[in-house]
């Protein structure tokens, strides 16, 4: 599971003109689901989304998480980011999970982000989205499990 994690200070996410989700200071993480990827990975994201130390502290280091500021999590499906782009010049998505399994595990992963974290939100998976962000930094950072 990819988790491509920005520190934001405000982040949306519309579908069809609707805002849909909105939050403040905190993350907004757009998240790929690959093949072979189970709650297992889902869970070890999500144990590093929350305790990520990327805000700064009194002394300007980075060494506050999300769950230490209080920040807003905004967990946004991104089926591209599963993409090869090795060769040529067209990304093949062989790696990338079917949709029925991304589907499945982002609902999973959105549903225990909720249960330990205040301020979630997310986009919506398989919808065309606009997504809009201020990257606080810019400070942005992959991780994969």
């Amino acid at each position: 599971m990819i988790g491509l994690l920005q520190r934001v200070s405000h982040a949306f996410v519309e579908v069809n003109g609707e805002r849909i989700a909105e939050i403040g200071r905190g993350l907004l993480v757009l998240v790929g689901v690959q093949k072979n990827d189970s709650e297992a990975e889902a869970d070890r994201l999500l144990q590093r989304l929350l305790g990520y130390r990327v805000f700064a502290d009194s002394e300007d280091k980075m060494n506050l998480s999300v769950a230490d500021i209080g920040g807003g999590l905004l967990l946004v499906p991104q089926f591209t980011l599963a993409a090869d782009t090795r060769k040529g010049r067209r990304p093949s998505f062989s790696g990338a999970a079917p949709p029925d399994e991304g589907a499945r595990l982002f609902a999973y992963l959105l549903a225990h982000a909720a249960a330990q974290a205040k301020g979630v939100q997310s986009g919506r998976f398989g919808a065309d989205m606009q997504v809009g962000l201020v990257n606080d930094g810019p400070v942005t950072f992959w991780l994969e499990t």
